[in-house]
């Protein structure tokens, strides 16, 4: 957010903060909901980038389509080896998987 924004919404009464502000994380508990959000973001961009659908993934890595949709959107009952599995099966390799988790570390810090 620009600078000339964040002072009109703090003047209007508003209060600027993060998203790791209004949720109250510690640093690490942010770092691992960036790390989440990159491989789910990624696992996505893999299965269109194949052209496949839900279901074909989930039949790949024996799960179901609605586990799938969930790893997707990062929700918090999916674990990490869930995601990281499922990449592998769509391709990925463990240079890819550690990109992605770099990425996600990049991001929080940023």
């Amino acid at each position: 957010m620009d600078k000339r924004k964040k002072e009109r919404l703090e003047a209007a009464g508003w209060k600027v903060g993060s998203t790791q502000e209004l949720l109250g994380l510690t640093p690490e508990e942010a770092t691992f909901v960036e790390i989440k959000l990159a491989l789910a973001r990624s696992l996505k961009h893999r299965r269109q980038a194949r052209k496949w659908t839900q279901t074909q993934v989930a039949r790949r890595i024996d799960s179901s389509q609605s586990r799938v949709a969930k790893m997707e959107a990062a929700d918090p009952s999916v674990s990490l080896d869930l995601l990281v599995r499922a990449l592998l099966a769509l391709g990925a390799s463990n240079r890819d998987v550690a990109r992605i988790i770099d990425t996600g570390q990049r991001e929080h810090a940023a």
